[in-house]
């Protein structure tokens, strides 16, 4: 890996600065493994990451500057995916020296893809119901379970498992957190087809998969605290538009096949990515302008005040980015950012979605669900921006549901940050899990 350059002080600075490394680096005919390796080892990858986990220790608002900045050259992102979202600054955060080189190095270089081990049938919102089991046998775990909603599991290479490794003591405080080798016997991953068409999510059936030791993220038993730390990250990151910006369709990993190809026949010109708030939200008000523009609505005074509504909700997010910013620069923070940033998206995905339809009209009841459906379906309606306005209008339903519902962002802000009082009746914080009631 490259050494990495001291961080220069100002925004302007390290645009400038990573426009020289550009300069000097960027070359198309390389692999995307190549230059990967180059971006990862000179901190560009994740420049969030603190300078000891292959960072630059910047904040969201300047690496998503970053990101602009590489997709603005023309050169290929970073490796997206929940690697580099969610895997790389939690193990940065909780796990040792170690666990650090070995995992968040392949991570920023694109060498490993991540998928998250989290929820199962019987344990979503009550994620520390979760009763897959990881049972001590010499140095490693015996894992047995079943997950359920696994973003990318079909790519993956490593999973943040979530495991019960102490069913005596309350249910918070028996989980343990785990780095699981996905290319082993016993993962099996089945794709589930969403009403999108697509199959972004998975559930796989762990049998008697096993997990060294030393790959316990945090500390035995610690796993919830950590798991936090994720969901932290996640509904920061889904908040403020996770995953990169710089316009690459290219799949980190070993599974999807793109290390060993050409990194400027992956470099995807003037599109954003589908999972990022800089493509999915900022393009839908764009998207959603010029679809009204082109079909009149937009001469509907209420089509016109909700475009304007997108628009101010938008900005709201941006400048509360900025000022966490500002803030944290002085050493403050804004309490629950994270949990009204996730809130703030799921609120502007649904006035896209509904309004999406408004401007389709009877069009928005049509929708292409395998590349050649959509592709026959805009050249009969001449209408290209039409299918993806009824696929954020299908997909509008799950952001609201995955990385904590919005029921449960309200309950932690009412009691995390305005201090109001637990729900009554709960026993689950003394109650060993062996004896509470499970879910079936």
């Amino acid at each position: 890996m490259a050494r990495m350059r001291p961080v220069s002080p100002t925004t302007d600075d390290v645009t400038a600065e990573l426009k020289d490394w550009l300069s000097e680096n960027w070359d198309p005919d390389l692999t995307v493994g190549q230059w990967w390796e180059r971006l990862g080892g000179a901190g560009w990858s994740a420049p969030s990451l603190p300078e000891h986990s292959y960072g630059r220790g910047l904040s969201r608002e300047d690496s998503i500057r970053v990101q602009r900045t590489i997709a603005e050259f023309g050169a290929l992102g970073a490796p997206g995916g929940l690697g580099l979202m969610l895997a790389a600054p939690t193990i940065a955060t909780h796990g040792d020296e170690e666990q650090r080189r070995r995992y968040i190095g392949d991570i920023v270089t694109g060498r490993a893809a991540w998928c998250q081990l989290f929820s199962e049938p019987n344990a979503g919102s009550d994620l520390a119901g979760l009763q897959t089991r990881a049972e001590g046998d010499g140095d490693e775990f015996l894992v047995n379970g079943q997950k359920v909603w696994t973003s990318s599991g079909q790519v993956a290479d490593l999973g943040m498992l979530l495991a019960r490794t102490d069913p005596e003591v309350p249910k918070h405080q028996g989980i343990s957190y785990f780095a699981l080798d996905m290319h082993q016997p016993g993962i099996e991953v089945r794709p589930l087809r969403e009403m999108t068409g697509r199959s972004l999510f998975n559930e796989v059936f762990i049998t008697d998969a096993r997990v060294p030791a030393r790959s316990v993220i945090g500390g035995l038993n610690n796993g919830w605290a950590v798991a936090n730390t994720t969901l932290a990250f996640e509904r920061a990151g889904l908040g403020a538009g996770g995953g990169s910006e710089a316009g690459g369709i290219a799949t980190a990993g070993t599974v999807a096949g793109d290390l060993d190809r050409r990194a400027g026949d992956l470099v995807r010109q003037g599109v954003n990515r589908r999972t990022g708030q800089g493509g999915l939200f900022l393009s839908s008000e764009k998207t959603l302008l010029e679809l009204a523009k082109a079909n009149g609505t937009v001469d509907d005074p209420t089509v016109r005040q909700d475009l304007v509504r997108l628009h101010i909700l938008n900005q709201i997010a941006h400048y509360t980015t900025l000022r966490q910013k500002a803030l944290r620069s002085s050493g403050a923070d804004i309490p629950g950012v994270g949990n009204m940033a996730k809130l703030s998206m799921s609120q502007i995905l649904r006035l896209s979605r509904d309004l999406g339809l408004r401007i389709l009209g009877p069009y928005g009841t049509l929708h292409g669900y395998s590349p050649q459906a959509r592709r026959d379906l805009q050249s009969v309606t001449h209408m290209p921006l039409a299918t993806a306005v009824t696929e954020q209008a299908l997909f509008a339903q799950g952001p609201s549901i995955y990385g904590g519902t919005d029921e449960i962002q309200h309950n932690i802000l009412g009691e995390r940050v305005l201090g109001l009082p637990r729900e009554p009746g709960s026993n689950d914080r003394t109650t060993p899990f062996k004896d509470m009631a499970k879910n079936h």
